[in-house]
């Protein structure tokens, strides 16, 4: 029995084949033409949120949705249940002792023996057994093992994923909140500006100093004005309402702080290689985990092709009566090991081996669909830099010369140069550029929030670092 035990502990061997990550789906290098930002910027993943989001207010309610967004909670129960999952398949490795005691006293006819008298019986036992411990030889206990193993390490870094998502989704909720603070505020300007030209005009139309045509003119743009002042309002409170249901809770009062692009100010973010995203992303590292554990399912159902070797035994004392249970010459032991390998099953054991293979095949296409999502992502965001920061740069030299435009037709309307349809179109442009610039302004600082998500943003894991600012890490994974 005991060198049983010996090569069941120390010379299983395990059905799965030897794991091989598929090669890089995506090229070596960025696109050309993307604007890569220089080698002195910092590394996403090593960088946290708070390092990178460093407006208090954003702060605030990142700090907020992470300890209420109810998608990131139940993310983490996942990783529990995982533990938990895991936990059970790794106790199967070991044997299940017990102790139990029985009694039993019985009386047999005489017709049923071979004294043919009646007999009153008694039997009592107190063991200590093992029942049904599976010797591990081929592995398939392993490999099951193995394959919770990495499914919990596959959540974990998913619920890593999850967080990443939210925090880069309520900076940009904060962001577009800021963006129709602004172009709120911009069209409270303009409206109060066109109720005064109202009111003069009016006067002036009703003293015979301007047209009937002027006056319409004039309440055109007012009118212009106050759609635009409630549409934004409305904007402003969905957005509002979607910040609030990303934080899990009401954000409260939002104060009006330091400027749209004081307050915003993100550090450079070096992206590296492509290869790097396989370190950085969650979600990679989540789509290699499940790979994994795919190839270890398939070494539990190649195991089941071989015999199952099982053993059960108990050692104990056993009497006829309860008094002598524990005297001299008591001590009573079974040994019980079984073996079975079924004949014939219906090809059952065949069709989960193909199962476990196409499902390790449609991981393997999750796995390179994952990496080739986040080349692109990290492609896109650094593309958006440059073209955002050209787009934003026209877009200022546009409201200068709207802003010169607008001034020049007020000067000339009011010397007689010119009608004041051409003040009107004038002052029409000059609000489109004014919304037009905050709007790229808030994009561009939108596809900065952006590539830090997409490069794994504060995911690398820091020393000294308190559970619960830090990512949850599997520590108890390989004990």
């Amino acid at each position: 029995m005991a060198t049983i035990l010996v090569i069941a502990l120390a010379g299983c061997a395990s059905m799965a084949t030897s794991y091989r990550a598929p090669p890089l789906p995506v090229p070596d290098a960025w696109p050309a033409g993307t604007a890569v930002p220089a080698a002195a910027g910092a590394r996403a993943d090593q960088l946290p949120w708070r390092g990178y989001f460093t407006d208090p207010l954003l702060q605030r309610l990142i700090e907020t949705a992470l300890d209420n967004n109810r998608d990131l909670r139940v993310a983490a129960l996942r990783v529990e249940e995982a533990r938990a999952a895991f936990r059970i398949r790794r106790a199967d490795q070991f044997p299940d002792p017990g102790v139990g005691a029985q009694g039993a006293r019985a009386r047999v006819p005489g017709d049923l023996n071979a004294s043919g008298q009646s007999m009153v019986g008694g039997e009592y036992r107190a063991e200590v057994g093992l029942s049904n411990w599976e010797l591990d030889l081929w592995g398939r206990v392993r490999s099951l093992k193995e394959s919770a193993l990495q499914t919990w390490l596959a959540t974990d870094a998913a619920h890593q994923a999850v967080r990443i998502a939210l925090i880069a989704q309520v900076a940009d909720g904060y962001l577009g909140l800021r963006e129709l603070d602004e172009r709120v505020a911009l069209a409270q300007r303009t409206l109060a500006t066109r109720e005064e030209s109202h009111r003069i005009f009016r006067r002036r139309f009703e003293v015979g100093a301007a047209s009937k045509l002027e006056l319409t003119q004039v309440q055109a743009l007012l009118t212009q004005a106050q759609s635009l002042h409630a549409q934004l309002e409305r904007a402003r409170a969905s957005q509002l309402h979607a910040l609030g249901q990303l934080l899990g809770a009401h954000p409260g009062p939002l104060p009006a702080s330091a400027s749209f692009d004081q307050a915003m100010a993100l550090a450079d973010l070096a992206p590296g290689l492509p290869s790097d995203l396989l370190a950085g992303r969650p979600d990679i590292i989540a789509a290699e985990h499940r790979l994994r554990a795919a190839n270890a399912d398939i070494g539990a159902a190649r195991a089941a092709f071989f015999p199952r070797i099982a053993l059960t035994g108990s050692l104990g004392s056993a009497s006829a009566e309860l008094g002598g249970l524990f005297d001299s010459g008591s001590r009573a032991w079974t040994f019980v090991p079984t073996l079975s390998l079924p004949i014939f099953d219906g090809g059952r054991r065949r069709a989960n081996l193909d199962l476990g293979e196409v499902r390790r095949d449609i991981a393997v296409a999750e796995y390179e669909q994952a990496i080739q999502a986040a080349f692109r992502e990290v492609a896109d965001g650094l593309s958006a830099q440059r073209w955002l920061a050209e787009q934003l740069r026209f877009q200022r030299t546009a409201l200068e010369v709207q802003t010169e435009r607008a001034r020049l037709a007020q000067l000339r309307y009011d010397n007689g140069s010119a009608t004041y349809l051409e003040v009107l179109d004038a002052q029409r442009d000059l609000l489109d550029a004014e919304q037009q610039l905050v709007q790229a302004r808030r994009a561009l600082r939108s596809s900065q929030v952006a590539l830090y998500a997409a490069l794994g943003g504060g995911t690398a894991p820091r020393t000294g670092t308190s559970s619960a600012s830090a990512p949850f890490s599997p520590v108890e994974a390989h004990r």
